[in-house]
């Protein structure tokens, strides 16, 4: 399992970050398409898992499994172009813009957007057969989530909206480690591997991620959740995509870049 040394993986992750503020909208929209709609499917498993076996851990542990296929397929999630394209800025490479970064954002949010309401749409219709039926046990368990996670936070007041602020902060501090843990390998055992752990740590935890909630609350309104649209985008949505580019950036990005390209002089012996 090949490992690269931190100086030469955080360069990949500035290349990365150039390759994907050049893409054309139709390769953006199309593999943030395909993102959203894997990483739906792995979170419709894990709830699956979790509420017919009465163990979350064990939806935790196999909740990569989403994760990790998109990754190995090249598909891109919004999480981990807000940490990577802006390094490319910070790294003047050339042709790269603000305007650039934010057009990237802007298609990936839709496109995985898109990928994730196309599974929420079939997932109901299998939980309710096409909508004859009440909803099911995994399927309430999902209303659950949307109604708690929403109006749950507003109860609260401005309690709620930090402690939904940090949560997505702490989510994309795991999401955007694991995009760049597998950097750390060339072999697809040593990325699974490097992914797998701090995926497990952001889903069993419960942080908020903006892709597994373009899911899980439109899946909870088609389903019977007592909240609404206007709960899920501001009570949930838009802090937590918020709370994602601060984590992802601040805690990853701009961390390994300043301190493996940007190294700090050396002190000298005295």
């Amino acid at each position: 399992m090949a490992y690269l040394a931190p100086a030469e993986f955080v360069t990949k992750m500035v290349d990365a970050g150039e390759s994907k503020i050049f893409m054309s909208t139709r390769d953006t929209l199309v593999r943030a398409y395909m993102a959203g709609a894997i990483l739906a499917l792995a979170a419709a498993f894990a709830i699956t898992v979790t509420v017919q076996t009465g163990q979350p851990l064990l939806g935790a542990v196999l909740f990569p499994v989403g994760f990790i296929l998109l990754y190995l397929l090249g598909f891109d999630l919004l999480t981990g172009v807000f940490t990577l394209t802006p390094l490319a800025l910070i790294d003047k490479r050339p042709g790269v813009t603000v305007g650039g970064i934010l057009r990237n954002w802007t298609l990936v949010f839709f496109g995985n957007f898109a990928g994730a309401l196309t599974v929420a749409v079939m997932m109901a219709i299998i939980w309710t057969f096409g909508f004859t039926e009440a909803p099911n046990t995994v399927a309430q368990k999902i209303g659950t989530i949307g109604e708690g996670r929403t109006v749950g936070y507003a109860a609260h007041g401005a309690a709620g909206m930090l402690t939904l602020f940090i949560r997505g902060v702490l989510c994309n501090w795991m999401v955007s480690t694991g995009v760049v843990a597998a950097m750390l390998s060339t072999h697809v055992s040593g990325k699974v591997i490097a992914m797998w752990m701090p995926i497990m740590v952001f889903f069993y935890m419960g942080f908020e991620h903006s892709i597994v909630n373009m899911f899980l609350f439109p899946s909870g309104l088609m389903l019977g959740g007592n909240f609404s649209l206007y709960d899920y985008m501001v009570w949930n949505e838009i802090p937590t995509v918020i709370g994602n580019l601060v984590g992802g950036l601040a805690f990853v990005g701009l961390t390994l870049y300043s301190t493996h390209v940007k190294t700090a002089p050396k002190r000298k012996p005295a």
